[in-house]
C-alpha cells in the first residue's frame, strides 16, 4: 500500500504470493479499517484500499528500537507541521478503544452513583488531587514525595530539602485542580482564555511569563524546535482551541489537548503541566475522572511525547492516556 495509491485485493493477493486466501485477507483488511490506518473504496469488484492519511500518526512504533538512535541521529520532524490539526481532525481512537473507554467511563458513572454523601465525595477528589499534584510535579522534576505532598495540601507542612518553587509548584497544582473541579462548566467549551487562566495559576511566583512565548525554545532529547514567533504561537494555539471544540467526543478532547499544547510550546515553560491540568477540566467538565498519572513512568511519558514532536506519531501517547483512565476508574470511587 505504501508502493500504489489505491489497490484491489486480487493485486495485493498477487502481489504477496504467499498462499494467502481471500477471505483470510479480507478480514486482515476489515482489521486495518477498523485501526484506522488504511481506507476503502468503492463496492464489490470495484473496492480498492489505500493508506489513511492519519496512518502514520495512528501506526504503533518500536520504542525501545527508536530511543536506542541518538537523538541527534534520528530522522525526525525538526519544526512544527502546520498540518497536524487537518491530521488530527480524523478520529484518533479505533473502535476497539472507544467502546473500552466507553465501558470505563459507565463503571466510573455507575461507582460514582453509589456515593450518597458529599464528604465522602470530597474527600476522594481530594485524594486524587494529592496524587496529581505529586505526579505531575514530580514529571517536572518535583523532588516531594507522595507523602510530603499529602502533609503539605492537607496540614500545609513544608517538606524538608524541598525548594520553596517546589513546594509552591504542589500548591499551584492544588489551586488549579480546585479551579477545574469548582468551575466545571467553564470547560465544557474550550476558550483559549482557559488556556492561559490554568497556566497562570500553575506558574503563579514561579517567575514564569504568563504571556505567549516569544523567543525560541530548545526541549531536551529532541532536534524539534516549536516555532518562536509569538503572533505565530498564538495563531496555531487557537486554531487548537477550534480543533478540540470540533471533536464529540470528550476522550478525543482531553487527549489532545494533553500533546497539542506541549507540542505548541505556548508558553515559556509550565505547557506539560498546563496540559494535563486542562485535560483533566475537559474530563471533569464531561462528568468523568481526571487522571492522576500516579503509575505512569515519567521516562516513559517523556518518550511518548517526544515520539509526538518527532515524528507526530500518537499511538504510545494514546496508550499511556488510556492506561491512566483505566487506572483512574480502577482506583478511585471504588
Amino acid at each position: 500500500m505504501k508502493q500504489e495509491a489505491e489497490i484491489s485485493v486480487s493485486d495485493i493477493l498477487f502481489l504477496l504470493s504467499v498462499g494467502i486466501d481471500r477471505k483470510t485477507l479480507q478480514r486482515d483488511l476489515k482489521e486495518l479499517e477498523k485501526q484506522l490506518l488504511i481506507s476503502k473504496k468503492g463496492v464489490g469488484k470495484n473496492t480498492v484500499y489505500s493508506l489513511s492519511e492519519i496512518s502514520n500518526v495512528l501506526k504503533k512504533i518500536d520504542v525501545k528500537k527508536y530511543f536506542k538512535i541518538p537523538y541527534l541521529k534520528r530522522e525526525a520532524k525538526e519544526s512544527f507541521n502546520f498540518g497536524i490539526f487537518k491530521l488530527l481532525s480524523n478520529d484518533t481512537f479505533t473502535v476497539e478503544e472507544k467502546e473500552k473507554l466507553e465501558k470505563l467511563q459507565r463503571e466510573f458513572i455507575k461507582n460514582f452513583s453509589r456515593y450518597d454523601s458529599q464528604t465522602l465525595i470530597n474527600k476522594e477528589f481530594e485524594r486524587i488531587m494529592i496524587e496529581f499534584s505529586w505526579k505531575s510535579s514530580a514529571i517536572e522534576g518535583n523532588t516531594y514525595s507522595l507523602l510530603g505532598t499529602e502533609a503539605l495540601i492537607k496540614n500545609n507542612v513544608v517538606g524538608k530539602g524541598n525548594t520553596e518553587k517546589e513546594t509552591q509548584m504542589i500548591l499551584n497544582h492544588k489551586d488549579a485542580f480546585n479551579e477545574a473541579i469548582q468551575n466545571k462548566e467553564r470547560f465544557s467549551k474550550l476558550n483559549y482564555s482557559d488556556i492561559e487562566y490554568i497556566h497562570s495559576v500553575l506558574t503563579k511566583k514561579l517567575g514564569i511569563s504568563k504571556n505567549v512565548r516569544n523567543g525560541t525554545v530548545a526541549i531536551v532529547g529532541t532536534k524539534y524546535k516549536p516555532l518562536a514567533i509569538s503572533q505565530q504561537i498564538e495563531k496555531v494555539a487557537r486554531e487548537m482551541v477550534d480543533l478540540i471544540n470540533k471533536k464529540e467526543s470528550f476522550f478525543e478532547k482531553a487527549f489532545l489537548v494533553s500533546i497539542l499544547i506541549a507540542y505548541i510550546q505556548v508558553f515559556e515553560d509550565g505547557n506539560k503541566r498546563t496540559s494535563r491540568m486542562i485535560s483533566n477540566a475537559i474530563l471533569l467538565a464531561h462528568n468523568s475522572i481526571p487522571l492522576s498519572y500516579r503509575i505512569v513512568d515519567t521516562e516513559e511519558y517523556i518518550k511518548a511525547m517526544i515520539l509526538f514532536y518527532e515524528l507526530n506519531n500518537i499511538s504510545y501517547f494514546k496508550q499511556i492516556f488510556i492506561e491512566q483512565f483505566e487506572d483512574a476508574v480502577n482506583n478511585y470511587f471504588k
